[in-house]
């Protein structure tokens, strides 16, 4: 029961904080992108490895990608906390992994300077599916070394 509470606010609190993203007109959003791409520049150089290849528009991309493998790790976790029968869980994990970035890119329709684009829809139910099954064989073979002690 504590598990289920503790994955439900996780949950709910990284939604709300994709949609707060989304809430960032263009020119806060792009600020925060170009922080970034100035961190990862920074770094790449004092590496000694060129990055004139990293555009801002790869960073937002990375981004939006990382953002939602993150969104279905905790969806992962929380669905497996409710102890649904599987079929359940599959289509609840599913119709939330869809929704949650269709709400996300529906959101940007109303905000200055934003559009919602049914590419970033994509790639969003992407980057859930990727975490996802990261999730799932992280716990596959979790649970295979522990048979074997």
């Amino acid at each position: 029961m504590k598990k289920r509470l503790i994955w439900t606010v996780a949950a709910a609190f990284y939604i709300l904080f994709i949609y707060s993203n989304s809430l960032k007109t263009a020119d806060l959003s792009s600020a925060d992108s170009g922080h970034v791409l100035t961190a990862l520049k920074n770094l790449f150089l004092s590496a000694g490895i060129e990055s004139r290849w990293l555009t801002e528009h790869l960073i937002r991309k990375a981004g939006h990608f990382s953002e939602y493998t993150l969104l279905g790790m905790i969806l992962y976790q929380c669905v497996k906390s409710y102890e649904f029968r599987m079929e359940r869980r599959l289509f609840i994990h599913g119709a939330a992994g869809f929704l949650i970035p269709f709400i996300d890119e529906t959101i940007q329709l109303f905000v200055a300077g934003r559009s919602g684009q049914i590419s970033d829809v994509w790639l969003d139910c992407s980057g859930v599916a990727a975490g996802t099954v990261i999730t799932a064989l992280l716990f596959f073979v979790y649970a295979k070394e522990w048979s074997k002690v």
